[in-house]
């Protein structure tokens, strides 16, 4: 959703950022495990009902995000597995935060917010948060498990940029009920983008008048294989740290 010239900027203004910790050799894979570790200290304080200060923290946490993709790149050190350990530790990160939103519902049976119509809003709020951490989830599953069957799969509303800013809103303006609904059902409707997206190009590809654009035995593969049982990249591919879209 974020305009190509937004996410160039951000990007810029990161690898600014990284010099510094690149000249004191802090590794990508470190970032990564401190990016959680903010995270973690996210959700405890959101937990915690200092909503404000977990909107800081979404925000820091959400750039700090970028910081392990941007020094793999500096540093020319992508690997594979520093792309699949960042892209599962986003997946830890975004959990925690939401499962911090989930305590900090559980504790407050009161819970109000005088901009929200309808009544029993704990039970609300408990039901957004846990559609929303499932639509998260679906989001990047779609798009990796397109990948998989080497269909590139970038398209979608609210990818984990979106996301972050989204909810880190929320908290700064005492509306996380409503970031935390949009949150639930735009993710869900990213993921559904992403199955009709693929869905269209595979479609299309099946047909005897354009069966050029898209290899067979993609097709094969996708009919025939789970995420369980997809080959290994081999060791001619290079695979970097690519900061999802997710």
């Amino acid at each position: 959703m974020f305009s190509r010239r937004i996410q160039q900027r951000a990007r810029h203004l990161v690898a600014l950022l990284i010099r510094p910790l690149a000249r004191l050799g802090v590794t990508p894979n470190t970032l990564t495990v401190i990016g959680l570790l903010i995270s973690i200290l996210t959700a405890v304080v959101i937990a915690q009902g200092y909503l404000v200060a977990g909107g800081l923290l979404v925000l820091f946490a959400g750039i700090f995000d970028m910081f392990d993709g941007a020094m793999a790149r500096f540093l020319n050190t992508a690997t594979t597995f520093g792309a699949f350990f960042d892209s599962t530790l986003d997946r830890y990160s975004e959990s925690i935060i939401l499962f911090g939103m989930l305590v900090y519902a559980l504790q407050r049976p009161d819970l109000h917010d005088i901009f929200w119509p309808f009544a029993h809003e704990q039970l609300w709020m408990i039901a957004v948060i846990f559609i929303a951490v499932v639509g998260s989830l679906m989001v990047s599953y779609t798009k990796a498990r397109a990948e998989g069957l080497g269909l590139e799969c970038k398209t979608g509303l609210l990818a984990r940029p979106e996301r972050v800013v989204l909810l880190a809103i929320g908290l700064l303006s005492g509306t996380s009920i409503w970031a935390l609904a949009l949150l639930a059902i735009f993710s869900q409707v990213t993921a559904i983008e992403r199955v009709v997206y693929v869905w269209r190009i595979t479609s299309h590809a099946a047909q005897p008048s354009k069966a050029g654009s898209l290899p067979v035995d993609i097709l094969a593969e996708a009919k025939d294989t789970n995420e369980d049982t997809l080959p290994l990249p081999t060791k001619r591919q290079k695979w970097g740290r690519t900061k999802e879209a997710r």
